[in-house]
């Protein structure tokens, strides 16, 4: 069973910095697509950034493109990952709840047509002065 712990989520002043963390564990294959979803009160769910354990290729929203980077721990531990989204310059519009998950892709680049269906519980991110 696939697992995320999620962390580092909270409340920043508008410019401010938070990184969160996931670790995912549980995965049966090689070649994921890992990464953030979003979900702010009343809107839906939106595919903030993906990172791929092929080769690292990355996706960005175009809304947060300049501002977070992601990145990911090379793991030593088979079906275990750990994945980072630095936020950066934050702004009231990236409140929202950040969930994390992984989707089997197969060998080859970051890939948004994953299925994307196991995905953590979320951590809250407030931007507010």
């Amino acid at each position: 069973q696939v697992q995320f712990v999620e962390s580092g989520g909270g409340l920043v002043r508008p410019g401010g910095s938070l990184r969160l963390s996931c670790v995912v564990s549980g995965l049966t294959r090689d070649y994921y697509t890992i990464g953030w979803f979003r979900q702010a009160p009343g809107k839906e769910l939106e595919g903030v950034s993906f990172i791929s354990t092929t080769d690292d290729s990355t996706y960005y929203l175009d809304s947060v493109k300049g501002r977070f980077i992601i990145s990911r721990d090379i793991s030593r531990v088979k079906g275990k990952h750990t994945v980072y989204l630095q936020m950066n310059s934050l702004k009231p519009e990236d409140t929202a709840v950040y969930s994390c998950t992984a989707g089997w892709t197969g060998y080859g680049p970051v890939n948004l047509r994953a299925d994307f269906s196991s995905r953590g519980q979320g951590t809250q991110v407030t931007v507010s002065s």
